[in-house]
C-alpha cells in the first residue's frame, strides 16, 4: 500500500511539473550524447513536437544511413567574419541558412545580396533580438517577425521564407503556437558551442575538436558567423565532414518543403 501511494504521488508530481513547464519560459538546449548519437530532448521539451519545431533530422537517425548535416548561422551584424565564412561555403559548394536581424539587412546589403545569389537561405531571427518570451500578446509577437519580412521584401524584392529561430533559443509554448499560426516553422538546433562572445573565443584546435567530437547524423548545427574562430576553422571543418561521408542539407529539406 505504501509503495502504491509513493508511485501515485510521483505521477502527480510529474503531472504538475509538466503543467508548469508548458507555461514556462525555456532556454533551448540539447544534452550531448557520446558515440556520435543523436541527442535526446528532456521529456518536458517534447511539447515542441506539436508546433512545427525542427531541431534534428529524424529520418537520418542511423549513422549507417546517408549522412547529412544542416549548417545554420545566427547573424546579427557583420564584423568581417561573415564574408569570410560565406566565401568558404561557396568555395566548398555548401548551402547554409542564415537567421538574420534587421541590422545585417540594412547595413550589409551587398553581402546579403551575395548570400542570396549564392543560394543561401535568409531566415527570420526577429527585428531586434528581443526575448520573445517577454511578449505576451500575439500582435506584438507577429510584428517582430513581420517587420523583418517587410524590411527584407522592401530592400531585396523577395519574400522571406517562413523559417524562424527565437533569439538565444528562448521559447515557450505560447510563442511556438503563435509562430505556427503565422505559418512559420521554428528551427532550433541539436548542436551549438560557446562561440558567440567575440572577446572570448575558443582556440581553433579546441573548437574544431569540440564540434567534430559531437557530430551526429541529421545534426542541425548552430554557429555564429561573427566568430573569428569559426571563420578560421570553416574550411577544415567542412573538409573533414566531407571526408567522413557527410553531405550538407538545406533547411527546406529538413522541414520537408
Amino acid at each position: 500500500m505504501k509503495r502504491s501511494c509513493v508511485i501515485v504521488f510521483s505521477f502527480v508530481l510529474i503531472f504538475i511539473f509538466a503543467i508548469n513547464v508548458s507555461a514556462k519560459n525555456i532556454s533551448w538546449y540539447c544534452i550531448r550524447n557520446k558515440d556520435h548519437l543523436q541527442p535526446k530532448l528532456d521529456f518536458y521539451l517534447n511539447m515542441v513536437e506539436k508546433y512545427d519545431v525542427y531541431w534534428i533530422d529524424k529520418e537520418h537517425s542511423d549513422m549507417n544511413e546517408e549522412k547529412v548535416i544542416y549548417l545554420t548561422f545566427d547573424a546579427g551584424y557583420e564584423n568581417g567574419n561573415i564574408k569570410k565564412i560565406v566565401d568558404v561555403l561557396n568555395e566548398e559548394s555548401v548551402k547554409a541558412t542564415f537567421f538574420v536581424l534587421d541590422n545585417l539587412l540594412i547595413q550589409n546589403k551587398d553581402l546579403v545580396k551575395k548570400m542570396i545569389s549564392d543560394g543561401h537561405t535568409i531566415a527570420n531571427h526577429t527585428m531586434r533580438h528581443k526575448d520573445m518570451t517577454a511578449i505576451h500578446d500575439k500582435d506584438s509577437f507577429e510584428k517582430e517577425l513581420s517587420n523583418l519580412e517587410k524590411l527584407y521584401e522592401d530592400e531585396y524584392g523577395l519574400k522571406m521564407e517562413k523559417y524562424y529561430r527565437p533569439p538565444e533559443g528562448r521559447l515557450n509554448e505560447e510563442n511556438l503556437k503563435w509562430a505556427k499560426e503565422l505559418g512559420y516553422k521554428t528551427v532550433m538546433w541539436s548542436f551549438a558551442y560557446a562561440d558567440w562572445d567575440n572577446q572570448n573565443q575558443m582556440s581553433s584546435e579546441k573548437a574544431l575538436k569540440k564540434i567534430l567530437d559531437n557530430i551526429h547524423n541529421g545534426e542541425v548545427m548552430l554557429l555564429h558567423p561573427t566568430s573569428s574562430t569559426n571563420a578560421e576553422i570553416m574550411k577544415d571543418l567542412i573538409s573533414e565532414l566531407k571526408n567522413q561521408g557527410f553531405r550538407f542539407g538545406t533547411v527546406q529539406e529538413l522541414c520537408g518543403d
